[in-house]
């Protein structure tokens, strides 16, 4: 470790043992990057995405009501259904009770179930193949929540409603813009092949499932968007920075910590899941069209490629924004970027310039003529892989020697040689 990150280290650590925190020198600080030791990230985001208050005299009280808030959200949202469908039609006189499987009244519980039910396996389905490349997510927390896992708790969990889930019906795969596919009617649906998936024993889960409970309730809690595809990719990097914090204290609660960050951060951009806000000013399509206007400004001749091959914004952008990067990069990067994004005082306007940026280094990967001939043109921009140290190798040789300073090389590139022009 060298002298300047100890140094580094130190900056962050004065920082936060303010009773009172600057946020404003805070945000400086992480703008370039946090230290992962120590825990300091995942402090520095439950700030930045002001989850903790600026006082740290209040911390203490506040944690413990908000976890206590979470728990209270797991046994009405989870167990007490779980507890009520267990009971449901357990006795032949309940075939004659108006709440039954075929009621049709909106309010029913049975038709709650189901309506549950659907988000929940659309959530289950992206969760369980959240970041492949990586082992984590498949291996069991080192602290799964007692209060789910309580053997005195006799109810339905999710993972025993994915499990006994076979749908003979036509099942409706939700995306953000609406159905997107429609199996087979009549065909029972296997979920998932037995040995495709790791069964963990009683008494532990995976950290996928800590996950899937995150966006459940988050479905829950906001009707009106509930669970859109690509969430997952969003909730995934806060709960691995929080759930591989070095201190217990903290990593113990990493569930409940998460919710809150993620619900935060959701606020600020969940106008981008909203299909009927995408053409107002803070809906996807103007931020979509804000980057090639940037693009326009910044770098004419590339715009007017971009332009000639009929490459629209929509065909990379909207992952590229919605999905605040997580795609684009591995997740070490991606969590990097995200130190910049969460201190940034305009967070998602700083993302236009980043994703401008992108575009105007990467233009020699993307419109290849040998990539052009193999592909339609329009799919080049979204179908690229993560861009890591081997894909920077390929572009022009002004940025060549930051190919030797690590896995953050693109960022590098970002930061130092593209985004001081486009801001």
């Amino acid at each position: 470790m060298s002298s300047s990150y100890k140094n580094r280290i130190q900056e962050f650590k004065a920082a936060l043992s303010e009773q009172e925190i600057d946020l404003k020198a805070l945000r400086e600080l992480c703008f370039s990057g946090i230290p992962c030791e120590g825990g300091i990230r995942a402090l520095c985001w439950k700030i930045l995405l002001n989850y903790l208050p600026l006082d740290q005299a209040l911390w203490e009280t506040f944690l413990t009501k908000q976890r206590d808030l979470y728990a209270q959200f797991l046994r009405e949202m989870i167990i007490q259904p779980g507890i009520a469908k267990a009971n449901l039609g357990v006795s032949r006189e309940d075939v004659t009770l108006e709440d039954h499987p075929l009621n049709p009244n909106p309010d029913s519980r049975w038709n709650t179930y189901f309506k549950d039910n659907e988000v929940l396996l659309q959530i289950d389905k992206d969760v369980r193949r959240l970041y492949p490349d990586m082992a984590f997510f498949q291996r069991p927390t080192d602290f799964p929540s007692q209060l789910i896992l309580d053997p005195q708790n006799e109810y339905e969990t999710l993972r025993r409603r994915v499990e006994q889930t076979t749908l003979k019906a036509q099942t409706v795969n939700r995306n953000r813009s609406g159905v997107t596919n429609v199996s087979s009617p009549g065909k029972a649906l296997n979920l998932y092949p037995s040995n495709e998936y790791e069964v963990l024993p009683n008494g532990c889960e995976a950290h996928w499932e800590v996950v899937e409970r995150i966006l459940f309730i988050y479905a829950k809690l906001n009707p009106g968007i509930a669970y859109v595809q690509g969430m997952n990719e969003i909730v995934g990097p806060i709960y691995y920075t929080f759930a591989t914090d070095p201190n217990n204290q903290w990593k113990e609660h990493a569930e409940a910590d998460t919710f809150f960050c993620f619900t935060n951060l959701m606020s600020e951009n969940r106008d981008n899941f909203i299909k009927s806000l995408d053409d107002s000013q803070c809906g996807i399509t103007f931020k979509m069209e804000s980057v090639f206007s940037k693009l326009k400004e910044k770098d004419t001749e590339l715009y007017m490629k971009l332009q000639e091959q009929n490459i629209k914004p929509q065909y990379f952008t909207f992952r590229w924004l919605t999905l605040l990067l997580s795609q684009e990069f591995l997740l070490p990067d991606v969590i990097r970027i995200w130190d910049s994004l969460f201190s940034d005082q305009e967070r998602f306007e700083f993302l236009i310039p980043v994703c401008c940026a992108m575009l105007t280094i990467i233009p020699s990967l993307m419109f290849t003529p040998s990539l052009l001939k193999r592909k339609n043109c329009r799919m080049v921009c979204s179908s690229h892989a993560p861009i890591g140290s081997a894909s920077i190798l390929m572009i022009d040789s002004s940025a060549a020697h930051l190919t030797r300073v690590g896995s953050s090389i693109c960022l590098c590139v970002i930061e130092r040689l593209v985004l001081p022009s486009l801001r």
